[in-house]
């Protein structure tokens, strides 16, 4: 990397996927899980790059037909907000094209037709981005770049391995924090353009284009796009961030942040989230419970699903939960669900009930509360296969974040003690943390809850 690269880019964001010499051409930058046009160093990187090279700077986003059980409730607020960020390029003079198709064919096929230079990426550790990646390089002839705008400390900076939880990555980060957590730079206008080779995108016909599940209707109290992710870190900031320690546990109270979808989809950035919090003056006993969640917790995920290829799996689980969850296949359960009455919400506990409401209605479900629907669903299947399948199925489909790290992260230690140490030995857990109704009843007002979802 250049010199003047590196002084934009901490170098140790970026990753040689495939290598090449300096050809004349754009630099494309493949826009994936960052969909944002400020405080993104994906972007950054790829305009030094475009720079450098006196080039044009392309911005491309493939929009697969269908992706990992997403429906149109998450389809409708990523299309608003890849509408907003069109509009945000244009400013900096910096074309935005739209693909219809997988990108491991619609990438390449752009980087043949515009003649590029270089291509940049964003990364993601979902294996099948990794698997898009791999599939793409056999068809590239060019330097291929991935840069970590997601994470504040880059997923393969923070550690070399999976870890075993938050105990013992924390110092790692710690000690690499303060090399990271820097004031991002403006993007700036571009001066290197090239014409257009397609009309500006028609937002409204591209949802027909889709092959996805409508049934889950967009989420319409919840605005999409970069503006509003700052508007709604402005609003926590100076309305909810003070009194979050006291609040934030207690799913009848509005005390968490409800930023995880534009986290999500990439409309707001971590690193810009943590630089903000620091310099607001509020409880730091908040402050510190906040910033745990949003770099420790948040950045363990990605470790996890990372250096983990079978974090959806039982097989990703830590074996002592394996052992201990084999050894209670057999044990009778009390109650047994399917996926559809799990769906239905119609189980015998109005608590659970009341959760699975909250998802389907809201788009969210409360932190607390998406641990103890998660540990029912293991109680009330016939294995750990199937409520894991039932727990992913449902997160993916409901929430405006599911298909995240974090989500597959969650539910893999409700379900299979991932994260968390062995507990006693009980039927059907096993070893793996148990959550109780009485447990519910005696850290917040659980008939106060199940009112207000309960429709």
């Amino acid at each position: 990397m250049a010199a003047g690269n590196k002084m934009l880019v901490n170098g140790s964001r970026v990753r040689t996927l495939k290598d090449g010499g300096i050809k004349k051409g754009p630099v494309v930058y493949w826009m994936s899980r960052e969909q944002r046009v400020k405080d993104n160093w994906a972007l950054l990187y790829a305009q030094a790059l475009a720079m450098e090279r006196k080039a044009p700077l392309l911005v491309v986003f493939a929009l697969a037909p269908q992706f990992l059980g997403a429906t149109m409730r998450q389809y409708d607020f990523m299309l608003k907000g890849l509408a907003c960020v069109d509009d945000d390029l244009a400013k900096s003079a910096i074309p935005f094209y739209l693909l219809e198709g997988n990108p491991e064919k619609e990438i390449p096929n752009l980087s043949t037709t515009v003649e590029a230079a270089a291509l940049v990426s964003d990364f993601d550790p979902l294996r099948i981005k990794r698997e898009w990646k791999a599939k793409l390089m056999t068809r590239l002839h060019i330097p291929f770049y991935e840069v970590d705008a997601h994470n504040i400390v880059p997923c393969w900076m923070a550690s070399s391995k999976q870890e075993y939880g938050a105990y013992t990555l924390r110092p790692k980060l710690k000690r690499l924090l303060p090399d990271f957590l820097t004031e991002y730079p403006a993007l700036q206008r571009h001066p290197y353009r090239m014409k257009r080779t397609d009309e500006r995108i028609d937002w409204r016909k591209v949802r027909t284009f889709l092959k996805i599940d409508g049934s889950a209707n967009g989420i319409d109290s919840v605005e999409s796009g970069e503006s509003a992710a700052a508007n709604a870190l402005d609003h926590f900031l100076a309305q909810k961030l003070n009194d979050y320690n006291g609040r934030r546990n207690d799913p009848c109270l509005d005390g968490q942040s409800n930023l995880s979808p534009y986290l999500h989809f990439g409309q707001l950035a971590a690193q810009r989230v943590a630089l903000e919090v620091n310099k607001v003056r509020a409880d730091q006993k908040s402050k510190d419970a906040f910033l745990e969640e949003l770099i420790v917790r948040r950045e363990l995920s990605d470790n996890f699903c990372f250096y983990n290829e079978a974090y959806d799996r039982f097989e990703g689980f830590p074996r002592w939960a394996q052992e201990s969850l084999n050894g209670h296949r057999s044990d009778k359960r009390e109650y047994i669900y399917t996926v559809s009455q799990f769906e239905e919400a119609i189980t015998h506990d109005p608590l659970w009930n009341a959760a699975q409401r909250e998802m389907a209605r809201k788009g969210k479900m409360h932190g607390y509360m998406r641990m103890y629907w998660c540990k029912k669903i293991l109680e009330w299947t016939q294995s750990p296969e199937e409520a894991l399948g039932s727990a992913i199925y449902l997160n993916d489909k409901y929430e405006l974040d599911g298909r995240d790290p974090n989500g597959y992260a969650g539910i893999a230690w409700s379900i299979g003690g991932v994260h968390d140490r062995a507990w006693f030995d009980r039927k059907v857990f096993g070893k793996v943390r148990y959550m109780s109704y009485g447990g519910c009843r005696s850290k917040f007002d659980v008939e106060t809850y199940i009112k207000q979802n309960r429709f």
